[in-house]
């Protein structure tokens, strides 16, 4: 072979070499990008598999950031600034709603319940009446924490657009500073702010909507139907990562999860810490499998019907695939 021959082999394997590096053929770990959609106590697994390295584990390098909003995290998902969306099983049906071309797929349950709790200003002996003719400091309209509180005020006797002035328009950042500061008879509030409020003396915990809406695919980690497509066992990875969070978590008391999460809250008491994810356990809103089920995809599709922001009962086989989940929980122990 004469020297000009040899190296334009030469160049070519360099070529390729490049080629399979850049696919991730070289035996790089692979990349995930996950957005969520705020940062909350109530995803507590999700930092317990980052903390204790069950991400690590898979063969995973996984980078977190959080992407402020249901709204914000599905338009960072579609356009492709993240790999894995975790936010409300509910904005994966809109995507579906809207005709997309590539779906968004739920693969893998976080939370099973929804995770807000109401906070009354005065204290005394609660009863759901006590809502009527009072001013609700609520959730965006549309999103799950929304849905779910409208959805329980109807369970017992109360219209949220007529029996009550229901307040919409404060960003969900601001919601616990504006009741703090004066609005608001009653809010509806995700912990540690719940926990928060009660230990400054400026509200008190009366009921649950995490109990009173029941079980639902509320907070799922989902990606593109093309990304499933194309990195299946990235997407096992990351769905057994997971469960071995779920059950890390299922096996260790308040006070052991709160130190393992306890990087990711800075800014909260231990003690806060340690209240918020005992009432999280204490109604199952941390999912013990990653598998969304179908009567809980069904009471997910009651709470939006009611709420009115259903075109149609989408099948849970339009947009989620349990199939990882159920791989992850046969061979995860």
């Amino acid at each position: 072979m004469n020297n000009a021959r040899k190296g334009l082999w030469l160049a070519l394997i360099v070529l390729l070499t490049a080629a399979l590096n850049g696919c991730g053929g070289s035996g790089q770990t692979p990349k995930v990008k996950i957005g969520e959609v705020t940062r909350s106590v109530f995803y507590a697994p999700q930092y317990v598999a980052l903390e204790k390295g069950f991400f690590k584990e898979e063969g995973l390098d996984v980078e977190l950031q959080t992407t402020a909003g249901g709204d914000k995290t599905m338009t960072a998902l579609l356009s492709g600034a993240i790999d894995v969306a975790l936010v409300g099983a509910e904005t994966s049906i809109y995507v579906f709603q809207q005709g997309a071309e590539d779906p968004v797929i739920n693969f893998a349950q976080l939370t099973q319940t929804d995770g807000t709790f109401l906070v009354a200003r005065d204290s005394g002996e609660f009863d759901w009446e006590k809502l009527k003719g009072s001013v609700f400091l609520g959730q965006r309209k549309g999103g799950m924490p929304q849905m779910a509180g409208e959805f329980t005020l109807r369970k017992h006797g109360i219209d949220p657009q007529q029996d009550l002035e229901l307040i919409q328009n404060v960003d969900f950042a601001n919601i616990t500073a504006a009741f703090v500061s004066g609005t608001g008879q009653f809010v509806q509030l995700f912990e540690p702010q719940a926990s928060i409020v009660e230990k400054e003396g400026k509200g008190h915990v009366v009921a649950s909507f995490g109990t009173e809406s029941g079980r639902l695919p509320y907070t799922v980690f989902m990606t593109k139907q093309s990304y499933m497509k194309d990195r299946p066992e990235v997407v096992q990875k990351f769905t057994n990562a997971v469960h071995k969070a779920q059950l890390w978590v299922q096996s260790h008391t308040p006070e052991e999860i709160a130190e393992a999460v306890a990087p990711y809250f800075k800014d909260t008491d231990m003690d806060i810490l340690v209240s918020s994810i005992k009432r999280y356990q204490e109604q199952g809103s941390y999912a013990e499998t990653p598998a969304l089920a179908e009567d809980a995809w069904n009471n997910l599709l009651d709470v939006m019907e009611s709420a009115g922001e259903l075109n149609e009962r989408v099948a849970p086989e339009k947009v989620v695939d349990n199939s990882f989940a159920e791989k992850a929980v046969n061979t995860v122990k």
